[in-house]
């Protein structure tokens, strides 16, 4: 759980918890099944004024101090010179304001793009740097918890924490079994202070929500869901059950590590897991040194944020880099499972189906995306907002999807939020938090790194082997226009894909086949066939064109050039031909199962009709251009020979 040149443990030394050393902890403690309720918390302060109103004076004179102090060295010329003890002074406001304070000071040290140097090396130590409480009062909840006293626990445990964060510290042990472990111990009075703060945020929020016109998002909303992520946080057991359930979904990723709980030795206020011998992501240098790529990391981290989001909805909503580790061994250990949140399956789909349209460019249906994700209400005029976002993300675009960063497109909604009634649904403020972290850590990494640009390949291996409705409409919407099938589109999906992890020939073959033959896939087989026609037609006609000028040059007659459009492959040939060799570099490809997927094919009683619609198709495509060469084209009436009706060429 932190680095590795941190001290070994010592052994225990017996420490006597005296009545002056807890005296100011607060003993109101909730059971183990306590959540998050507003009400028990409102009815809690709603009578305490004075409590409350103290609380916010600290809290507005803290920082209005700090700004006019900021102006003054603006005024005076010290701006620059002055920069570190300015972000001295705002760490040491954070950290005094307690946990949400430095919760919002640990987001900010993700951002090199938003905050200063200066400011993001001092910001970046209250990821693990904030002072700590008295080794006696962690040793009374030890013994609270556990109904042991720390050496009846542990054979060995460091003589003071190696690290301290805003909820609590830890501590290097060792179990009597041999075992070296992390021990968190949370930090005293954290419910009160937690709750106080919590109480105010949710008054302001409503104050804005109800007299600020402009706002629109359910703040209160907001304000509860990352309440109840909190109140997660602060119960250790239920950060345990999130540890090994992230462990169950997401361990199966070769490069990523999650650590072992030790439940003997876990209560709520105490948590026992494996010691993880690790680096600090940020910490590029002795990332480096030990010959571990850290951009590589960081592209796993991407994609394991991305399967979180979008596999199973059950995502880790913390990830400063206190919490991601280089292990030696080249894989990413995810800490501190306390804020996780999950998302619902139509938000998962439809946050899927926004990033296709958002590619595609297709802003009417990224309209309606955003009233599915709940950003709109139904009853939503989408006619003038459909230009809007065409010129805001049309901007924001550019040429390509590399060109794309997270930040971008969410500081680009934020500002058309203010002329249009969108609203910010609660379980999307936490995945912003999450996904704006983590991109912050790549930044610091590799400035260029753009979030969405790594995190397409998953996008498209998703399109091409999820089987959910939701992402088969959004497959035939991407490869399907008026114009007919778009083959390039599914080249560079197929393309990216293949660029993804666990993507294969059987599973992209297997879901393609389901699908094609299904009474879904009715629309997918009419429009194949209008291209297999255009294809044979073509290549029939290139066929002849080329025998006709074979032939001719033998005799002795003059050569016919060959109509413009047969010299080159077809924009679909081509496509085709790219196709192929894509599969052939797809992992898992057998030339030897290309024989029994044609078999399978064959045997389909879809597929017996699909080839007499073939058959009819070529065969009216044919008459239809005999006719037109025999009795609509003049310069052809002296000749009607089979080979000149069907050299000339008619618009498909």
């Amino acid at each position: 759980m932190a680095q590795s040149n941190l001290s070994k443990p010592s052994p225990i030394k017996e420490i006597e918890v005296t009545a002056s050393a807890v005296m100011d902890v607060d003993i109101e403690e909730p059971d183990a099944n306590w959540r998050y309720n507003p009400e028990t918390i409102t009815n809690r302060y709603k009578n305490k004024p004075f409590q409350v109103l103290n609380r916010l004076l600290k809290i507005v004179l803290s920082f209005a101090f700090f700004a006019l102090g900021a102006w003054w060295d603006k005024t005076t010329g010290d701006n620059e010179t002055k920069e570190q003890q300015r972000a001295i002074r705002v760490r040491n406001i954070l950290t005094k304001l307690g946990p949400a304070y430095i919760k919002v000071g640990q987001a900010l040290s993700t951002r090199p793009d938003l905050v200063s140097p200066i400011y993001l090396a001092e910001l970046s130590k209250l990821q693990d740097q904030i002072p700590s409480f008295p080794n006696e009062i962690a040793y009374r909840f030890i013994k609270e918890e556990l109904g042991k006293t720390p050496e009846e626990v542990y054979a060995e445990i460091s003589p003071e924490p190696i690290a301290a964060a805003s909820l609590g510290q830890v501590y290097r042990a060792k179990l009597k079994t041999g075992e070296e472990v992390a021990v968190k111990v949370q930090r005293p009075d954290l419910i009160r202070s937690i709750t106080l703060d919590i109480y105010i945020m949710r008054g302001i929020a409503a104050f804005v929500q109800n007299n600020v016109k402009r706002v629109r998002s359910n703040l209160i909303a907001i304000t509860d869901e990352l309440a109840e992520r909190i109140f997660e946080e602060i119960n250790y057991r239920q950060e345990g059950r999130n540890a090994e359930k992230f462990k169950q979904l997401y361990g199966y990723i070769e490069e990523i590590y999650i650590p072992k709980i030790y439940w003997e030795y876990t209560g709520r206020r105490v948590l026992t897991m494996e010691w993880i011998n690790g680096t600090k992501l940020t910490d590029i240098e002795k990332v480096q040194a030990q010959g571990i790529d850290a951009t590589h990391l960081v592209e796993v981290g991407v994609e394991c944020s991305l399967r979180q989001l979008l596999e199973h909805g059950f995502f880790h909503a913390d990830p400063h880099p206190g919490n991601l580790l280089a292990m030696p061994d080249g894989r990413l250990a995810y800490l501190d499972f306390g804020m996780m949140s999950r998302i619902k399956p139509y938000q998962r789909y439809g946050l899927i189906e926004a990033v296709v349209h958002l590619v595609n460019r297709d802003f009417d249906s990224l309209a309606t995306d955003y009233v599915k994700l709940d950003f709109l209400t139904p009853d939503t005029d989408l006619e003038p907002i459909i230009p809007a976002l065409t010129n805001v993300f049309g901007n924001a675009l550019g040429a390509t999807v590399a060109e794309l960063n997270f930040k971008s497109i969410t500081d680009q909604m934020s500002a058309m939020m203010y002329e249009f009634p969108f609203r910010v649904p609660a379980y999307y403020a936490l995945i912003i938090r999450s996904m704006v972290t983590l991109e912050g850590i790549a930044i610091g990494i590799e400035p260029d790194f753009k979030v969405l640009s790594k995190a397409y390949p998953y996008i498209a291996k998703r399109l091409l082997t999820d089987p959910a409705p939701e992402l088969r409409a959004s497959l035939k919407d991407l490869l399907f226009k008026e114009e007919g099938f778009r083959w390039h589109r599914l080249e560079n999906l197929m393309r990216n894909a293949n660029d993804s992890r666990d993507y294969d020939f059987d599973k992209i073959v297997n879901q393609a086949l389901d699908y094609l033959f299904s009474d879904r896939g009715t629309f997918i087989r009419d429009r194949l066939a209008d291209e297999i026609v255009t294809a044979l037609d073509n290549t029939g006609r290139q066929t002849w064109s080329n025998l006709s000028t074979s032939f001719r040059q033998q005799v002795g007659l003059a050569v016919q050039e060959t109509p413009t459009e047969l010299q080159e492959d077809s924009y679909a040939m081509t496509h085709l031909k790219n196709i192929v060799g894509i599969l052939q570099e797809t992992p898992g490809f057998d030339p030897t199962q290309v024989v029994s997927v044609l078999l399978k094919i064959i045997t389909k009683p879809e597929t017996q009709k699909l080839g007499q619609n073939i058959a009819e198709k070529l065969t009216q495509k044919v008459a239809a251009r005999l006719i037109r060469n025999l009795f609509l084209n003049p310069t052809l009436k002296t000749q009607p020979t089979l080979s000149s009706s069907l050299s000339v060429t008619t618009k498909q």
